[in-house]
């Protein structure tokens, strides 16, 4: 942070001798240094055209421009603020020499003594003489009456880094610039900061350039004072500005304090005078209010007033008074006249009207107890009217209603003489609120006497009691005689409800059976058994017309019950209490009847017919049946004999099973068509058939068997030939097998060891049946030389070179691929000591592959 250059600046009345005893010095050293005269021409020609330009023109060449005198004569008229004599408007020497000397002159008067400065030299254009001029002219205007502590030859160097300009600026402007943040070692920078500040924020023309002062190793003080007595003058001028107007603002400030307190007294004495005007007429006013509440309001009000709204108000008076007091001491310290209020706003003023507000106030509590306690009593009675009247009203709501309806009409003989009870009991309760009712009337009078505010509402309530009262008795004696009257009709209903109960039911059993009679579901199997219901339906039409005539009379008690509630106007859905069948009921049941008595007569004939139908069915599938079954028979047994004989060749008797086969299939239609008439027996529910002792099912088993049973008989025989010829068994041998298996006995086997051995190789499922192929394989097993496993195992351990197993190599070096390939991929690794990686034990599979182990 820099620190900031202390300058010191203030007015002096005497003239500084020491700057004119350095004129000699200066003037040598301007013939000496031509950088000073170049400065001094800058800042002069600046300092000339600041005042110049007041007057509307400016130089451009300060050793020109000053030669007629004319402009010389203009600048001291600006900065002096007097009047020059008249110049001299004529364009030769000797004019611009008088108007220069015009000027001199008026500089001499001022004090200032003018060496070696002639007018010659100034018309002349003498550029030295000229400055020096000039810098007289600034010295006498501009510097005389400045004392400034750093005008000096050791001082004046501050100026050159430029942190003194800069200071000048924030000692008075701080809203300028930052002190704080300049850069002692940025000279040009904080040079050009201050000049650019000064022209467009002070008024201050640019006098010098930055890089002069930087340049120079010593620059002209005249130029830097000139510049800084600029600073002064604005700065001077900002000063007295404000002192003045700090003297002014005083004075107005004062005086606006005293106007806002002489305002403040006379906004709050109008406060204070309106709301005296209007609480006043409040205390004095003594109407009583209508109503307990109301006036209890009005006490609350009053009891605010004294607790919130007055207090405040007398303090406000006070502090009024005291304001009042302390305005008029502050005018009269001030010099100022007397403060006086608005006409009206005296403090005296203000004194009467307070006093007039505590008189209205005496009294105005007492009153409104007074009058609470009136009320209270008033409020009292009328509250027990209302209290009897709403005890009265409530008992007496829905009452007329209730009295009015005409339940009796749509009630039953039973609700009928309930409601006569209850209506009793109302009649009883009636009486007993006479007495109330009375009452009431007594309370309503005596409101009236004493004159209740609401008296109106309770005439008007009572009124309606007493008309409600009148009009409930004339509904209670018309509401008894409607119950009695509807009581003796609906009693003569009863007994005819009782009549037609008794009729009715035995009635209604009789067509509910016979509807269950006409609707039963017949399963017939015969025209006979078809033929004997239809005899019991005729019967059952004979009985209809003594049916009828009971239906007539029924129907005539229920008109009578329909005549009797009309011409009373009864509307009570009557029902009947002895029983639960309607009219209604019994006509659409007897219509029913008569509905099902035709339509029954038609199932009977359909049945009739069907069954007809039936017949011709059974008889056309017996007749089919009764051939195919035979047929059948026949061809089984033909196949079982070939199947037996032992003598012939192989292939004679496949031969002669072919053919068989072939008459088979030929016959196959016939069974065909005896199933599509299966089906319609089936559809039609046919399930007995007394012409034929075969079922459907009978004939497909049989049929089945057969085909399974000449299937079975030629494959056997074509597994006898395969085995004749692999075993090489001769024909003679073949049949000395077939008749040994037509006579074996398992009971003929000696010993039990033996004979299960047998068994478990020709029945090894146990299945107690040993067909004849598995015969032969136990028969050429017993007497032909067959492979075992040792003797596989004995085969491979030669192609292994008697090594207990076999390499992959060897199998495919030794066996064809295909058989190779087999042996590889099911014969698992070898297990034992010493065998090279991918070995295979042929033993085991030899042994798994006979069935002796697993693999």
């Amino acid at each position: 942070m820099m620190t900031q250059v202390e300058t010191t600046v203030h007015y002096d009345n005497g003239y500084e001798e020491e700057y004119m005893l350095q004129e000699d010095e200066w003037d040598r050293d301007m013939l000496l240094d031509p950088a000073w005269e170049q400065q001094q021409r800058k800042t002069f020609t600046a300092w000339c055209n600041s005042h110049l330009r007041k007057a509307g023109t400016q130089i451009e060449n300060i050793e020109e421009d000053f030669r007629n005198g004319l402009k010389l004569m203009l600048l001291l008229e600006v900065i002096s603020g007097e009047r020059l004599p008249k110049p001299d408007r004529g364009k030769m020497r000797f004019h611009k020499i008088a108007n220069v000397n015009k000027a001199l002159d008026f500089i001499t008067s001022k004090g200032v003594k003018l060496v070696s400065i002639g007018a010659e030299e100034i018309v002349d254009g003498n550029v030295k003489m000229t400055l020096g001029m000039i810098w007289t002219i600034i010295l006498r205007f501009a510097i005389q009456d400045i004392s400034v502590e750093v005008y000096n030859q050791q001082n004046i160097g501050i100026f050159w880094d430029g942190l003194a300009f800069c200071a000048l600026i924030h000692r008075h402007r701080p809203d300028l610039l930052d002190y704080s943040k300049l850069n002692k070692d940025d000279p040009l920078g904080n040079l050009n900061l201050a000049f650019d500040i000064a022209e467009k924020h002070l008024d201050i023309p640019k006098m010098l350039d930055a890089e002069d002062i930087i340049n120079t190793p010593k620059p002209d003080e005249r130029a830097i004072m000139t510049y800084v007595s600029c600073f002064y003058h604005a700065f001077a001028g900002a000063e007295q500005a404000e002192t003045a107007a700090n003297r002014i603002c005083k004075v107005l400030g004062v005086n606006q304090e005293n106007e806002k307190m002489m305002e403040e007294y006379e906004r709050l004495a109008s406060e204070l005078l309106e709301w005296i005007r209007r609480t006043t007429p409040w205390l004095e006013n003594r109407t009583p209010e209508k109503t307990m509440a109301e006036m209890q309001r009005k006490l609350e009000d009053f009891r605010d007033y004294r607790r919130q709204h007055k207090p405040p108000k007398v303090q406000e008076k006070c502090q009024l008074e005291i304001n009042f007091n302390t305005l008029q001491t502050k005018l009269r310290i001030s010099n100022r006249p007397a403060f006086m209020p608005s006409e009206g706003k005296m403090v005296s003023d203000i004194a009467s009207a307070w006093q007039g507000l505590e008189q209205a106030e005496k009294g105005y509590e007492e009153w409104l107890l007074t009058e609470i306690r009136r009320l209270e009593r008033l409020d009292h009675l009328a509250e027990k009217f209302r209290q009897k009247a709403t005890n009265h009203e409530n008992w007496a709501s829905g009452k007329e209603l209730i009295l009015s309806q005409k339940d009796y009409e749509t009630a039953t003989l039973t609700e009928i003489r309930a409601l006569l009870r209850k209506h009793e009991a109302f009649e009883s309760d009636l009486a007993a609120h006479q007495d109330r009712v009375e009452q009431i009337a007594a309370i309503a009078q005596e409101l009236n006497e004493l004159d209740y505010h609401d008296v109106a509402a309770v005439n008007q309530r009572c009124q309606s009691i007493c008309d409600l009262w009148d009009k409930l008795g004339t509904l209670t004696q018309k509401r008894r005689e409607s119950l009695e009257r509807t009581d003796k009709l609906l009693e003569t209903i009863d007994q005819l409800f009782l009549e037609f109960a008794k009729r009715s039911a035995p009635f209604n059993n009789w067509m509910e059976g016979a509807m269950e009679d006409l609707q039963d579901m017949f399963i017939v199997h015969t025209t006979e058994e078809v033929q004997s219901l239809i005899a019991a339906h005729e019967q059952f039409k004979a009985t209809l017309p003594e049916a009828d005539a009971e239906r007539q009379a029924i129907m005539g008690i229920h008109s009578e019950v329909q005549k009797i509630s009309q011409s009373y106007g009864i509307k009570a859905n009557i029902i009947n209490p002895y029983s639960t069948i309607t009219i209604e009921e019994l006509l659409n049941k007897w219509e029913k009847v008569k509905k099902l008595v035709p339509q029954r007569d038609g199932a009977l004939q359909e049945e009739m017919a069907r069954q007809h139908a039936h017949e011709r069915l059974r008889r056309q599938f017996a007749a089919q049946a009764n051939l195919i079954g035979p047929w059948i028979q026949a061809r089984m047994e033909e196949i079982g004999r070939c199947s037996l004989e032992i003598g012939g060749a192989l292939e004679d008797q496949m031969t002669q099973l072919k053919q068989f086969e072939h008459v088979i299939v030929a016959y196959k239609p016939n069974v065909d068509k005896l199933e599509g008439d299966h089906q319609l027996i089936q559809e039609s529910l046919v399930f007995d058939n007394k012409h034929t002792n075969y079922t459907m099912e009978h004939i497909r088993v049989g049929w089945e068997l057969l085909l399974t049973t000449i299937a079975r008989t030629i494959n056997e025989i074509e597994t006898q030939i395969l085995t004749r010829d692999a075993k090489g068994i001769s024909q003679q041998q073949m049949n000395e097998f077939r008749s040994s298996f037509n006579h074996f006995d398992r009971v003929q086997l000696s010993g039990e060891v033996e004979f299960a051995r047998i068994m478990m190789l020709v029945d090894p499922n146990a299945t107690g049946i040993v067909s004849f192929q598995s015969f032969i394989d136990f028969m050429t097993r017993e007497t032909a030389d067959t492979d075992t496993a040792e003797q596989v195992v004995a085969s491979f351990r030669i192609l292994a070179t008697d090594k207990p197993y076999i390499l992959v190599e060897e199998l495919r070096r030794e066996l064809p691929p295909e058989q190779a390939e087999y042996c590889i991929m099911r014969m698992p690794p070898y297990a034992g000591p010493g065998a090279p990686p991918g070995a295979l034990d042929y033993t085991a599979f030899s042994t798994a592959l006979y069935g002796e182990s697993d693999l």
